[in-house]
């Protein structure tokens, strides 16, 4: 049986410093940014940065999956800060953000790991689980339709994140996710 020590605390906090440039870097630049611009950025040799990611893609896997537990922690938050529509569409707009930022790192994960990889099954699992969440409030507050599907609501916002490409997304996206909350609320 092999275990694994616990990181140090400066190993720790390093790590969490190159996962968080990474992030900042792909989203300015795109993933082909060079490995030593994120550890310049992240105040670290690169030989830190190959000690905690040995290729490119282990680093953009890490940044993938701490986007994800973000993304996922956020919707548990917001319900408890929100009420539960308020909470549903907040988070919409922060999964739009999120798929719209993310979408190159996506693609360049699925051609290494593939579709079907157990990373994307358990970070799809986890987004499901927080949007079923939030619908399931909303539902319970009569926020919204009780006949929402929480799967249809991802499929229609993810198409929403197709509009990414105008200049004007964030708030073309905005006005899109609000129109879909105005249809679940219809009737309530």
């Amino acid at each position: 049986m092999v275990t694994t020590r616990p990181m140090r605390v400066d190993a720790r906090r390093n790590h969490d410093r190159l996962v968080a440039e990474a992030a900042a870097v792909f989203f300015e630049r795109g993933i082909d940014v060079p490995l030593e611009e994120i550890a310049r950025r992240a105040d670290v040799g690169i030989g830190t940065l190959y000690r905690h990611f040995p290729t490119r893609d282990a680093l953009i896997e890490a940044v993938y999956r701490r986007e994800v537990e973000q993304l996922c922690e956020a919707a548990d938050q917001l319900l408890v800060e929100c009420p539960p529509g308020q909470a549903l569409e907040e988070w919409l707009q922060r999964f739009v953000a999120y798929v719209a930022t993310k979408r190159g790192m996506a693609m360049a994960l699925k051609s290494v790991v593939g579709a079907d990889s157990e990373l994307f099954v358990e970070t799809h699992q986890r987004i499901h689980a927080a949007v079923n969440g939030l619908v399931d409030a909303g539902v319970r507050a009569h926020a919204i339709r009780a006949d929402v599907d929480p799967m249809d609501l991802l499929r229609a916002v993810s198409g929403i994140c197709l509009a990414t490409d105008r200049a004007d997304w964030r708030e073309h996206a905005a006005r899109l996710v609000a129109l879909l909350m105005d249809g679940m609320r219809y009737g309530v």
